[in-house]
């Protein structure tokens, strides 16, 4: 069966159909009780007129004579679907009133009174009992034909079937129309969704507060426009960013070639401006690869190997690489992590080579960089703390946005084109961690959040 499209219908429908078994299965037993009461009361009308053949045997009138007047039976019986037969021990009719013509019924003797149907195709109730009178035994037989009784309750029952017909035409149209106005605040948030579009994500749906339910969904949709917002607006600045660190290494690179082109050169400073370009060519490479990057992590369908990691030999490593230039600054790389965690040795490497080279870009000369860990719940926190200038809480929100730099004027030949951060972060959110940054007066720490290795 497949539903209207309309909620307003499908609800109208549920409702006929709910109307429909519950005014059937009324009607089902208020007709399964009348045809037993009918039945019953049927049966006691047998059981009173062999009742009242017995007194009249009992009152010393003999067959003979009661066979001399059959009318009085049929009087006494009343209408043409009551049916009475008195039969001697060899199932001879003595005595019959039979208006229907029905073949006399082979009755099995019974001192006692019995009920039951008559055995042939025709519709009738019997009632019968076995008398002895003058010495003879006799069978009397009472019966009646159904046939009344048939139609009254075909009567009843179209009776109900009409009356089911016509409930459940009058639930679906109630139904219809209750739902209709039951859903017209679905209707207006729908308008009030309508008009929400790319240009407009800060419009809100209002809630309706005289639907809770509404209320709830009013809510997660609002949530969902926020990210929405959000979303729209992170990739508006990306756009931005991007196109503004593209155009700068590009601008290089073409006014460069235009002013060596100006003119004839010696050769030597063609190699010069080659040379030149090649810089600008690594910067864009870079930035290239930090965003396919980025694109990879941010994949759902990229699986990711991960293994038991040991810290303390992983950051050991990083600070034999990173000495020589914490060296020229008079700097010390003092490594205070243990433990392991179960990550990708390779992307927990670049991450936190990223936070090393961004603690010596920013940090004061001659101060230390501390590496740490400390266990949290099922997590490890790995802390690099660096002493320099603390980053201003507006810069903290968006540290880790792509492309973005706290100072722009401070770039060089080792500079991630902002997006060094970008990539800690989604390192850590592939590995179902987070990052974090927390700058004061006494410096600058970044930690990352990473999976414990629960076999250690």
């Amino acid at each position: 069966m497949r539903w209207p499209r309309s909620l307003s219908v499908r609800l109208a429908l549920m409702f006929a159909l709910v109307s429909m078994v519950l005014l059937g299965s009324i009607g089902f037993y208020l007709y399964q009780s009348l045809t037993r009461e009918i039945a019953w009361r049927d049966d006691q009308m047998l059981l009173g007129r062999l009742e009242r053949m017995e007194v009249l045997l009992e009152d010393g009138e003999s067959v003979a004579a009661l066979r001399r007047r059959p009318q009085l039976y049929a009087n006494m019986l009343g209408n043409r679907e009551s049916l009475l037969w008195i039969l001697d021990a060899r199932g001879n009719v003595l005595i019959e009133v039979n208006p229907a013509g029905l073949a006399v019924p082979d009755m099995p003797e019974s001192a006692e009174v019995r009920l039951g149907d008559y055995p042939k195709a025709h519709r009738a109730r019997l009632a019968w009992q076995s008398v002895e009178q003058d010495g003879k035994g006799l069978t009397m037989v009472a019966g009646k034909l159904l046939h009344e009784r048939d139609q009254m309750l075909a009567a009843y029952r179209y009776k109900l079937w009409s009356s089911l017909g016509v409930g459940a035409l009058l639930a679906f149209l109630s139904g219809w129309g209750i739902s209709r106005r039951g859903l017209r605040p679905v209707r207006r948030l729908a308008r009030r969704a309508a008009t929400i579009d790319v240009q407009h994500l800060n419009l809100r749906l209002e809630s309706d507060s005289e639907v809770e339910e509404l209320r709830y969904l009013s809510a997660a949709l609002n949530q969902m426009l926020a990210r929405l917002e959000e979303g729209f607006a992170q990739l508006s600045r990306f756009s931005e960013d991007l196109a503004h660190e593209m155009r700068t290494p590009l601008n290089n690179l073409l006014g460069h070639t235009q002013q060596v082109l100006r003119q004839e050169r010696p050769p030597e400073e063609y190699q010069y401006l080659l040379a030149s370009h090649i810089e600008e060519y690594e910067r864009l490479s870079r930035m290239i690869n930090s965003m396919l990057f980025l694109a990879r992590t941010e994949s759902p369908s990229v699986k990711m190997i991960q293994e038991s990691v040991d810290l303390g030999q992983l950051v050991e490593q990083l600070c034999e690489y990173f000495e020589g230039m914490a060296a020229d600054d008079d700097r010390a790389l003092i490594n205070q992590t243990s433990g392991a965690v179960r990550a990708n040795p390779d992307l927990l490497r670049r991450a936190l080579a990223n936070l090393l080279a961004n603690a010596l870009r920013y940090g004061h000369e001659g101060t230390p960089i501390r590496i740490a860990s400390d266990a949290v719940d099922d997590k490890v926190a790995i802390k690099v703390h660096n002493e320099g200038k603390p980053i201003d809480p507006a810069d903290q929100a968006r540290i880790f946005d792509r492309f973005y730099r706290c100072d722009p004027a401070r770039t060089g030949a080792g500079d991630s084109g902002g997006l060094g951060l970008a990539i800690v972060r989604s390192i850590a959110q592939w590995h179902g961690g987070s990052v974090h940054v927390e700058s004061e007066a006494e410096g600058t720490s970044f930690i990352m959040m990473f999976p414990k290795d629960e076999n250690l």
